[in-house]
């Protein structure tokens, strides 16, 4: 070990260098800090440890001694060009862990299969959720950020966990031109994405042991989300106008969550008559419905329908809505709409949650829609996706015929495809022949209830997002999936 420069370094300060060398070294190994990074400057990192500046100086004049890193004068430590060798990261021998002790909602959610890794490299990607970059509108939404931060008054300090009065105002006054959903400003929460308004959903309004209704299929992180509290789900089938209303007259559950504007996956629209149903069910069982408007600026072939908060006044529903569909699901900024009854409970959940939603993006958010460009952005948006979809459709059919049908096209950023002549069977080929081709396609069947397993399909179905890809991509990927499916069925789809 290269012994400290100053007569300061005691045993105490050796000790620790050698404590930041190691674990620097086993860093650099597993490529923490990959080739030429950074890493800190020796006074930032004696800052951050508390330490002496010289202990951390003698730790990297060892990973300097030993090639891991180059040191020079005035610039900070960069991580040397061959110190890592080629071929997998090296993997540090740790002690075995200890058994997690969890509560019972953490050991629900270890039961959960839950995936973050993504793919890298595909051609075509039609992963449902994204968008393209290039939809963003940086000008405006640079111009509504430096406006923010400008108008911020001179301290910093935290704000109404409910929201932005600014924001929460504009998004009264945008879901009323938009949905025609009239509500107190009082009763609008704006949360960190669609995914923590159903967090709280479930938090406030669901015991282990209650039951809820759940589309089937439906939206499986909903499904998680209700169950990790210890509920059970209530399956209930869809069909083209949504879920089946007449399946709920012997059900009683806590709540039901429904997207009756476009059913995801299927893109079902909800009819008047099935939402006066749930509404009425509702009320008989003293329940809520949390409804989750989750695309709704995006309608191709068919007219809007009021949601189903529009309808006497609200009543039992939590209105779930984003702008993850229209400006970026990175921003995470959602908004609930919820019964006057439950504002203070939802205030309190949020507030010692995350205290509140960053609060530049939500001023950000509401000078565009007070301004008119956000709604100038989603009418531009509208029509580049109603141009993908179509992009899709043609390439679709030009490839697969009447072989196979689909889903859902007339609204939202998705289609769901049934290929006739894919046996079930054949799902994990089909996915593992699409990715030796590089492309990125997602099975409808984990949105199915596991419960019902009678009721699964029994061909191949895909969800396809188009929302993140140019018409060049859509056609390339349609291209790689007829070929993938001739893998599986020779023949059978047009070259």
């Amino acid at each position: 070990m290269v012994q400290p420069r100053t007569a300061r370094g005691n045993a105490t300060e050796r000790m620790g260098a050698r404590q930041i060398y190691e674990a620097l070294r086993d860093q650099i190994l597993e490529r923490t800090y990959r080739a030429e990074g950074q890493l800190p400057s020796s006074r930032a990192l004696a800052g951050e440890l508390g330490v002496a500046r010289s202990t951390v100086t003698v730790a990297y004049e060892q990973l300097a001694a030993e090639g891991f890193i180059e040191i020079r004068h005035g610039a900070r430590p960069r991580v040397a060009r061959n110190a890592i060798a080629e071929g997998p990261a090296r993997k540090t021998v740790r002690r075995a862990p200890r058994k997690a002790r969890l509560s019972d909602y953490g050991e629900r959610l270890t039961r959960f299969d839950m995936h973050w890794e993504r793919p890298r490299d595909l051609l075509a990607d039609f992963r449902y959720g994204d968008l393209a970059p290039s939809d963003f509108p940086i000008a405006a939404w640079k111009k509504a950020v430096v406006a923010a931060i400008t108008q911020r008054p001179g301290r910093l300090a935290y704000d109404d966990p409910c929201g932005s009065l600014q924001l929460r105002t504009a998004l009264q006054n945008y879901l009323w031109r938009s949905r025609t959903l009239r509500c107190d400003v009082d009763q609008i929460i704006v949360v960190n994405g669609s995914q923590q308004g159903l967090d709280l959903c479930a938090r406030l309004l669901l015991d282990a042991g209650d039951r809820f209704v759940m589309e089937d299929p439906g939206y499986g992180m909903a499904r998680r989300i209700f169950a990790a509290t210890g509920a059970a789900a209530v399956p209930i089938p869809v069909d083209k106008d949504g879920l089946d209303t007449e399946r709920l007259a012997t059900i009683a559950a806590k709540l039901a969550y429904v997207t009756p504007s476009h059913q995801f996956p299927l893109g079902g629209v909800m009819p008047i008559g099935r939402r006066h149903q749930l509404l009425a069910w509702a009320k008989q069982c003293n329940a809520y419905l949390i409804e989750d408007d989750y695309d709704s600026e995006y309608r191709y072939d068919t007219k809007p329908v009021p949601p189903l908060h529009a309808l006497q006044s609200g009543g039992a529903v939590v209105y779930l809505g984003t702008v993850s569909k229209t400006l970026s699901p990175t921003l995470r900024i959602g908004y609930l709409v919820v019964p006057s009854e439950l504002r203070s409970a939802f205030a309190a959940a949020k507030q010692i949650t995350d205290r509140h939603a960053p609060l530049v993006e939500q001023d950000a958010l509401a000078l565009m829609l007070e301004s008119g460009a956000y709604d100038s952005h989603v009418n531009r948006v509208r029509r580049h996706n109603g141009e993908r979809r179509q992009a899709l459709l043609d390439a679709l059919q030009r490839r697969f015929g009447d072989r196979i049908r689909i889903d859902g096209a007339a609204a939202g950023l998705h289609v769901v495809v049934w290929f006739r002549d894919l046996p079930q069977l054949l799902e994990a080929a089909l996915i593992e022949s699409a990715r030796d081709k590089r492309l990125g396609i997602y099975p409808v069947s984990p949105l199915f209830d596991k419960a019902r397993s009678g009721h699964r399909p029994d061909v191949v179905g895909l969800v396809m997002g188009y929302a993140a890809l140019e018409q060049r991509q859509i056609e390339r990927g349609c291209q790689l999936l007829a070929q993938a499916v001739q893998h599986l069925v020779p023949g059978k789809p047009r070259p």
